[in-house]
């Protein structure tokens, strides 16, 4: 980068400032992270946009914390200026004085040596994998605590919520909190039944949008059923009357395997899953919403790509859900009349794959195990 360039990106550029941070932290934002040295404050020209800045406290034996995350939507030439809670080992929720922050904006120059640059080499990649997710979906979707959490905080129950043993009593009845050396006989109640309840912290779980209960309208036919059973372009419907726009559920897609991919968010990869799926599961809604799934092409282009190798690695003797849901979009791709360049887009995406996985799409009409339908009789 010429001097120049550098210039004007620390002008235009956003600061985003952390006061005591131990050294040796392991701190990133988007997809470039660093273990903290001692003179570490911060980053420099962050493009303006949307960015994910995560961190994890490591012990002085060289153990790693679970990783926490945040979105933050920078204005240009914004300073963001946070502290670091030693008691927590984690950035302060709190605010900094306004006092403390002016003083800050008024000397970054004097900065510039202790916050390191923006890695620009990850830019044309973070941009693509963020294409649609508004600042507004990112805030609706982030916990109320405004971290995005790797291992989520769970709260057990108290020993009166405690879920007890039932047996059953000769006419039938059954009693709870009863001696078990005076129930003999106990219902099948399993064994996570006698565990406590614990459930996760309120405020700390991602606000995925859920799915609708069931797959099909209500007082629907067996043969409805059927149909819904085949072709999931209903749920595909429902789902985007939750959004304010229709991209915004690929944003959340989006969201979702960043919270994953750089967050180490399992709930939220559990999500990317079954927003895939969805995609993949339906027939009617290929050219319903042709537009929404050229997007979804790019998407699932970028994400498969960059998808850790564990999770793709023997996928065909594994029968991997990727490349199944992908058989089953495939065809449903060649059997619809959707317009002949999508169809050219989608045969060019598959063969890439096959190039770069030597994933093997014949055959298309003979359907996987996984895929068989199910069939209400009426």
């Amino acid at each position: 980068m010429d001097q120049q360039t550098a210039k004007r990106l620390l002008a235009e550029g956003a600061f985003f400032i952390l006061l005591g941070v131990p050294e040796g932290t392991e701190f990133g934002i988007d997809m470039k992270s660093w273990n903290t040295g001692e003179k570490f404050r911060g980053v420099k020209m962050i493009p303006p946009g949307l960015h994910y800045i995560f961190f994890s406290a490591v012990s002085d034996t060289g153990d790693t914390a679970p990783r926490t995350g945040f979105f933050k939507t920078f204005r240009k030439s914004e300073v963001l200026v946070k502290r670091w809670d030693k008691i927590n080992e984690c950035i302060s929720s709190e605010d900094v004085a306004e006092s403390e922050v002016v003083q800050l904006k008024e000397n970054i120059l004097l900065l510039d040596n202790f916050l390191g640059p923006y890695p620009y080499s990850i830019l044309d990649k973070w941009t693509h994998l963020t294409s649609c997710i508004t600042s507004t979906l990112a805030e609706k979707i982030t916990p109320v605590s405004g971290y995005v959490q790797s291992a989520l905080e769970l709260q057990s129950c108290t020993d009166a919520d405690r879920p007890r043993g039932k047996r059953k009593s000769e006419d039938g009845e059954t009693s709870a909190g009863q001696s078990l050396s005076k129930s003999p006989r106990l219902t099948e109640d399993t064994e996570h039944n006698f565990l406590p309840n614990l459930k996760v912290k309120e405020g700390t779980e991602l606000r995925l949008t859920p799915f609708p209960e069931r797959n099909y309208p209500e007082n629907s036919t067996p043969s409805d059923i059927t149909k819904h059973s085949l072709d999931s372009s209903y749920v595909l419907d429902q789902m985007i009357s939750k959004y304010s726009v229709s991209t915004e559920i690929l944003g959340e897609m989006q969201i979702c395997y960043i919270c994953f991919l750089v967050g180490h968010s399992l709930e939220a990869f559990e999500q990317w899953k079954k927003l895939f799926n969805l995609f993949c599961s339906c027939e009617i809604g290929i050219k319903k919403h042709r537009k929404l799934y050229d997007l979804f092409i790019n998407v699932s282009d970028l994400h498969i790509k960059e998808i850790p190798e564990e999770f793709i690695a023997d996928i065909v003797s594994n029968s991997n859900f990727v490349y199944v849901k992908l058989r089953q979009l495939f065809r449903s791709v060649k059997e619809s009349d959707v317009d002949a360049p999508f169809k050219a887009k989608v045969g060019r995406f598959m063969q890439n794959l096959t190039n770069l996985y030597q994933w093997d799409f014949d055959n298309l009409e003979s359907e996987e195990e996984d895929e068989a339908p199910v069939i209400v009789d009426t």
